[in-house]
């Protein structure tokens, strides 16, 4: 399962459209044509519908915990502001927002982040995803690199592997994957939340803002004192702001002989990855807010005196 887990752990944490245009375009070329498996599809988890997952109860209502902000090549952009966290205060709106790869965005969505005024801009991707196109976003915005998941990420490696691969497998791929955020990228999460800790105005993301991204938020949220069951709904809230992507990376996979029930699990965040990304923290570290203070040495109360305002009638 190493050899496994080493090609793939960046790239499927955020596979965007550009990313499956760019496997498509290279792998039609170079590929190896070997058969997939199609069992059964793993398809997005239902509105409405709740699961329990680790025994934990999650919650995964399709409702809108965030604002989505509209963008002409950015995916996922929200704004964290509006949700209630403790003592009943919310988060300000225009300090928090977490994205898609913001970096090949048009003009228009480099003036319109402009106009968020960043302090910081945190990348989690590793350096095999990133294209010289994005030097003219590094040349405008204060861009942090802070990679989670290296790795060999190269077409050439990775769709040989989606193709042989079953759904099954990849499911339980990324309930691995996401097993690993709280154990073995500890020093990435412990910076991130530390530049919140300086009440910076901050963007934070990955490739497509739903796995690395997800779990970064799922802390952040957690620091600031917001209960479990929004914190789930947040991060499941990526399956329908990225769902046309999806569709399209999967079109683009799909020409060069990737089976979209293979890539589905890939593309979608589902209860149970995040459930055992939280397992971990429950039984390993105690808990949330065991892990937070006790392992990354987070100050909980300075972020909550940074981003909490209080409600007004």
């Amino acid at each position: 399962m190493q050899p496994f887990l080493r090609l793939f752990c960046g790239w499927v944490a955020g596979l965007s459209l550009a990313a499956a245009t760019m496997l498509a375009t290279s792998a039609t070329a170079h590929a190896a044509t070997v058969q997939s498996a199609t069992p059964t599809p793993v398809g997005p988890v239902a509105a409405s519908e709740t699961r329990y997952t680790n025994g934990m109860n999650i919650v995964t209502e399709q409702t809108d915990t965030d604002k989505l902000i509209a963008m002409d090549h950015v995916q996922n952009l929200r704004d964290l502001g509006g949700l209630i966290g403790a003592n009943g205060h919310r988060i300000a709106p225009h300090r928090l927002y977490r994205s898609g790869n913001p970096a090949l965005g048009t003009p228009a969505d480099f003036a319109r982040l402009a106009s968020l005024q960043l302090d910081d801009v945190v990348d989690f991707r590793a350096t095999s995803e990133k294209t010289s196109a994005e030097a003219a976003f590094a040349e405008r915005f204060p861009w942090i690199a802070d990679p989670v998941l290296a790795g060999d990420l190269s077409p050439a490696s990775v769709v040989p592997m989606l193709k042989r691969s079953t759904p099954q497998q990849m499911h339980q791929f990324m309930v691995d994957l996401y097993r690993r955020f709280p154990q073995d990228y500890q020093p990435q999460f412990a910076r991130f939340l530390k530049l919140a800790e300086a009440d910076k105005t901050l963007l934070y993301h990955c490739t497509a803002g739903k796995d690395r991204t997800g779990f970064a938020t799922v802390l952040l949220l957690s620091a600031l004192g917001v209960d479990r069951a929004t914190v789930m709904a947040n991060y499941l809230e990526s399956n329908r702001h990225n769902a046309a992507g999806n569709a399209r990376a999967v079109a683009q996979l799909q020409k060069i002989g990737v089976e979209p029930e293979v890539v589905q699990p890939l593309l979608n965040v589902d209860p149970d990855y995040i459930g055992a990304a939280m397992e971990v923290i429950d039984t390993r570290y105690g808990g949330m807010q065991h892990y937070l203070t006790d392992v990354l040495h987070v100050d909980v109360e300075k972020i909550r005196r940074g981003y909490l305002v209080a409600v007004t009638e």
